[in-house]
Parts: structure tokens; C-alpha cells; sequence
């Protein structure tokens, strides 16, 4: 009795071909099927024609091909195709982390450093805080000097040697930047391992948004860490104490957020102070190391940089210059003689006849 049974077990297990169109019309919602009016048209009741092998074998039926069908032309707004990156920007991979610490240091900046800033500006004399600059530049002369050799800019590197001399010697241990004055002329150039290391090709790495330390990169970091031990480490106390750490970092830290207000004030202004921040440092160190390497700069404006406008828009163009006009020959006046007077009119009587009319009878 049990083996009759097992052919009708294994026919009903056995899979049933569905033709494809059939099941897509019974998942697809009405939206679609109204885009697609070649699958609207075929209804679940609708006869559908299965292959004979289809049955047997328990395969489904392939779809047809609407290519030549013009019913099955969608029009070109119907489908919309959309193209995007996912995953953080190249260059800045841990972008959550680095962007809360923005938010939080935006904070921070508008509700205590930019007001101690600004009363650093106004109560602190102007030859008093170009004194402490001048003072914390002088003892980084000898670094910079340092990286000017190893870029192979030995004339640079002898400049920098003589502002250091004498700056620290009639520059009153260098407050006073004579060596800026005539008759030295020797300007002030920035330099460190971070430059030396991207003149020769070791890329900036990853960005970074560091609490205390704001937008860098791990190039940067790790040549400013460098550069800022060499001379406490090698002058001594009391350069390697917090007596002499601290108020440097602040003064510091205080005379680049005035130097950067105006600035800051455009990439708060910008459509997402983030990125602008990140593409104004990134665009910045790269004029760095183009200027070593006598290349040319690019255009780091902030409008620049968020697409606003076209690089070198808005710089202004060269007064096209007008020819002058024709010089004109000035004649002197010439008095003309003076005008005889009128000879007098003698009145002449004329006598003209007159007809009366006869009178009336």
C-alpha cells in the first residue's frame, strides 16, 4: 500500500516551472508595472505558455526579450540613474572623529579663544606683542636654518644663520627683527622637517583635527614635534620647563588667531566650514612645498577651493592701457581791429497815395 503512494510523493515534490513574467507581475507594485507596460499587459490571468521541456525538466521559462518591441520602450525620464563614492574622502579617513573635534573646537574658539584673542589684540601694545613674536621666531632661526641645508639651499641657510646673529645681538635678544631693516634686508622664511620631508616627496598622510592643535596632518605633526624639542633640548633650562613651554604655546596659539580671524570668518561663512577648513590646511602646505621647490602656487582662496568660483577669479585683470590723445596745437587769439560805428540813417518822407472810399448814398 505505502509504495503506490511514493511516485505521488516525489510528482508533488517535484519543482513546478513558473514562467519569470508571471512572478515578477504578482511582486512588482503598480508604479512599476505602469512604467512598463509591456508587464502590465500580461495579468495573472492571462494565458501563459509554458515549454513542454519546461514541465519535464522543472526549469523556468526564459523572459522574452523586449528589444524589439517598441511597447517596451521606456521614455528617457523614466529611469533615473544615480553615481556617488561611499566611505570617507581620500586623504581624511577618520573624517566622524576629525569632524566632532571641529564642531567641539568651533565651540571652544567662539566662546573663549576668540575672545581672548581680540582683548590680546586691543590691551596688549602693538610693540609689546611684535616683541614676543619676534623673540619665539629668533629661537627657530637655527631649525630653519637646519631644513635650508638639508634642501640643499645652502644661501638660504646662510641667511637665516645671519638674521639669528643679528637679531640675538643688536635685536636685543631678538625682540626687536632689525635684521628685516635696511641695510640687511634679510626676510623672515618659515621652515621645518614637515617641509623638508614633503620637498622630498614623503606625502602629508592623513588628515587630522587634533584638540589644542586644530587641522594637520601626520607629516606635520610629527616634523613640528620634531622642530619644537631641538632647542630646549639643546639650550636646557629653562627652555625644556612648563614656566617657558606654556606661556610660548599661548602667545603662539594667540598671535595665529588674530593673524587667522579673517580668514575664519570666510570658512565659517562657507557652505560647510569642515571641508573648507580641511582643503584650505591641505591647500596651504602644498603652496609650502611648491615654493621650495620653485613651482607654482595654487589658489587657496576659500571660494577657490569650495567651487564657487574659477581659480585666479576675481583677482582682477591688467588696466588696458588708452593712447593718449593727439596733442592740439593751441593758436594764440589775434585781436580782431575794432568795428567801425554804424554811419547814422537819414529818414527819407514818402509820400504814398490814398484812396478814399466815396461815401455811402
Amino acid at each position: 500500500m505505502i509504495l503506490p503512494i511514493v511516485p505521488a510523493l516525489l510528482a508533488s515534490a517535484a519543482p513546478v516551472a513558473v514562467p519569470q513574467t508571471v512572478e515578477v507581475m504578482q511582486q512588482a507594485d503598480e508604479a512599476v508595472m505602469a512604467a512598463q507596460p509591456q508587464t502590465a499587459a500580461a495579468g495573472p490571468d492571462s494565458p501563459v505558455e509554458v515549454p513542454a521541456d519546461a514541465a519535464t525538466t522543472g526549469e523556468q521559462a526564459a523572459p522574452a526579450d523586449p528589444a524589439g518591441d517598441p511597447a517596451s520602450e521606456q521614455a528617457p525620464g523614466d529611469v533615473i540613474i544615480v553615481e556617488g563614492s561611499v566611505g570617507p574622502p581620500p586623504g581624511d579617513p577618520a573624517i566622524q572623529v576629525n569632524e566632532a573635534v571641529f564642531n567641539i573646537a568651533q565651540d571652544v574658539d567662539q566662546a573663549i579663544v576668540g575672545p581672548v584673542a581680540e582683548v590680546y589684540e586691543e590691551d596688549i601694545p602693538k610693540p609689546l606683542r611684535n616683541g614676543l613674536r619676534n623673540f619665539l621666531r629668533n629661537l627657530l632661526e637655527p631649525v630653519n636654518a637646519l631644513n635650508f641645508l638639508l634642501q640643499l639651499k645652502p644661501g638660504k641657510a646662510l641667511e637665516t644663520l645671519g638674521r639669528f646673529a643679528i637679531n640675538s645681538t643688536i635685536g636685543v635678544v631678538g625682540l626687536v627683527d632689525m635684521a628685516s631693516r635696511e641695510p640687511f634686508n634679510l626676510p623672515w622664511r618659515r621652515n621645518g622637517l614637515a617641509n623638508t620631508l614633503g620637498y622630498y616627496g614623503v606625502g602629508p598622510g592623513p588628515y587630522l583635527v587634533l584638540p589644542l592643535i586644530g587641522a594637520t596632518t601626520l607629516r606635520d605633526i610629527l616634523g613640528s614635534t620634531i622642530d619644537q624639542a631641538i632647542v630646549p633640548l639643546a639650550v636646557g633650562a629653562p627652555l625644556n620647563t612648563p614656566y617657558y613651554a606654556i606661556p610660548a604655546y599661548t602667545i603662539n596659539s594667540l598671535q595665529f588667531r588674530m593673524e587667522f580671524d579673517e580668514t575664519l570668518t570666510e570658512i565659517r561663512g562657507s557652505i560647510d566650514p569642515y571641508e573648507a577648513t580641511r582643503e584650505y590646511y591641505l591647500c596651504s602646505r602644498e603652496n609650502d612645498i611648491n615654493a621650495l621647490r620653485n613651482r607654482p602656487l595654487r589658489d587657496c582662496r576659500i571660494d577657490v577651493l569650495m567651487g564657487e568660483i574659477e581659480p585666479g577669479e576675481g583677482l582682477g585683470e591688467p588696466a588696458v592701457e588708452t593712447p593718449a590723445p593727439a596733442p592740439v596745437a593751441i593758436v594764440p587769439a589775434v585781436e580782431a581791429p575794432p568795428a567801425e560805428p554804424p554811419a547814422p540813417v537819414t529818414p527819407e518822407m514818402v509820400s504814398i497815395p490814398v484812396i478814399q472810399p466815396l461815401p455811402a448814398n
